[in-house]
């Protein structure tokens, strides 16, 4: 079996903190989005190749990542893109990929921006049994919510019926992007593209699908995120963190106060601070601030600042009222 990460996105809603890096890198906890993907994917020995699917754009920084990272299984896999208004959709990418790699497997399809509690290989094993097209399933637990995803009923195990983005909602069970593709299914990326479907989401591909053949449902409870905005991606950093905080050992906090879900990285000096509910990357230096539900990307420096709801970029000074 191989396996695809998809990687090419240039999460244009979290700018600045991933204008000059994938989202896919942004730290939960002491690992990444995307190696917390490699590692379940690494141990399971029925997954051979792991293809990471970027673009141009960001094609340099993955292969510095995974040169110094301790995988065997991913390679770069590279599409034609350097900017959002050039990309193929994920169907498109996709499509291309299966053709430039030469893929012939049973494949696994998952994205590298979202995280998600249940174990791979558990879903490895159902799509293994279901010998068909396989997704994995989530209760987001609001029709509201729901209309943004594919929303999908369920009988027995199989989907019974998919809609893509629907403007009212039969039910709050949602596709996200995990998907088991038997190998005589990637074929068919090409007969959907030869028609004229749509090519972007895969969740239209998957619609497309259901009413062709047989398609298993794999659901699972407990957490899941689509890191795609910063609340989404403090979202997901909050429930890693529980409510605690995670201070690197090489940061400073002096004369501070740090609420629930603060993490604080490598080299930071905080003083005279109040966070609660925060990101703050390696080497920023915060000196009598109150930065509430925001993210504070590496080598700023803040003084005297009240923040709430902010995205500050790398390399930023500001001063409110300080020397």
């Amino acid at each position: 079996m191989d396996a695809i990460v998809l990687a090419g996105g240039y999460a244009t809603r979290l700018w600045p903190i991933t204008r000059n890096r994938p989202k896919m890198f942004l730290p939960i906890g002491d690992s990444t989005v995307i190696d917390r993907i490699f590692d379940e994917l690494e141990a399971d020995d029925r997954v051979n190749e792991v293809y990471v699917s970027t673009n141009e754009r960001f094609a340099e920084e993955f292969e510095a990542h995974l040169e110094d990272a301790p995988y065997e299984k991913p390679v770069l896999s590279v599409e034609k893109t350097v900017e959002e208004s050039e990309k193929f959709g994920v169907v498109g990418a996709l499509a291309q990929l299966v053709e430039r790699e030469n893929l012939s497997d049973d494949t696994l399809v998952i994205a590298g921006d979202n995280l998600i509690s249940f174990a791979i290989s558990e879903f490895l094993d159902t799509f293994e049994e279901a010998g068909a097209p396989t997704l994995a399933a989530y209760d987001v637990g609001s029709r509201d919510r729901a209309t943004s995803y594919g929303v999908i009923d369920v009988e027995d195990g199989r989907v019974v019926a998919f809609e893509e983005k629907p403007e009212q909602p039969t039910s709050t069970l949602v596709s996200i992007a995990c998907y088991g593709f038997p190998a005589e299914a990637l074929g068919l990326l090409d007969t959907y593209l030869a028609g004229e479907n749509n090519p972007d989401e895969p969740g239209w591909f998957i619609q497309w699908l259901v009413d062709r053949e047989r398609v298993a449902a794999f659901t699972f409870e407990d957490a899941w995120f689509d890191i795609g905005t910063p609340e989404a991606y403090l979202d997901a950093v909050s429930w890693y963190l529980d409510d605690g905080q995670l201070v690197q050992p090489s940061a400073e906090v002096r004369e501070s106060e740090l609420g629930e879900n603060v993490h604080i990285m490598e080299g930071a000096e905080i003083v005279d601070c109040e966070l609660e509910r925060a990101v703050v990357f390696p080497d920023v230096t915060l000196r009598s601030c109150q930065i509430r539900s925001s993210i504070i990307d590496e080598e700023t420096v803040l003084e005297n600042l009240n923040l709430a709801g902010a995205q500050i970029g790398a390399h930023t000074r500001i001063a409110n009222g300080g020397d």
